[in-house]
């Protein structure tokens, strides 16, 4: 297989986990006005980079691993908080839908610079 197909398949399969959040968030009864209020927070983790590249890939990698939108969606069904579960929901749909679109976490040479590849022109 070449790296054009596994790219191909890694995105399928983001796009996969992209539909199944939003799935998940509409079983909840999530409202489309808190989807898209929050569907780009994560990405407020940029300015971190004002910081340098180091520190902005750091405060924006914390913000992109599904670590912590799972564990916010298992402390929701602990509490029986739906709306942690939907904020979580969210929160991993825009981690899938950034994966999906070839984002990747990202390396501290730069903001371009990511685990799935560069980011832009040359990738």
């Amino acid at each position: 297989m070449n790296s054009r197909t596994v790219d191909f398949l890694l995105r399928l399969e983001w796009a996969a986990v992209l539909a199944a959040a939003i799935a998940g968030y509409l079983f909840l009864d999530g409202s489309w006005q808190l989807f898209v209020l929050l569907i780009l927070a994560p990405d407020l983790a940029m300015l971190g980079y004002l910081a340098g590249p180091a520190a902005g890939a750091i405060v924006y990698n914390a913000f992109h691993i599904l670590v912590w939108p799972a564990i916010l969606f298992l402390a929701g069904l602990y509490t029986e908080s739906a709306f942690a579960m939907q904020v979580a929901a969210i929160w991993t749909a825009h981690i899938a839908m950034d994966r999906a679109l070839g984002y990747g976490l990202k390396l501290s040479t730069g903001f371009t610079d990511t685990h799935l590849g560069r980011i832009g022109r040359g990738r």
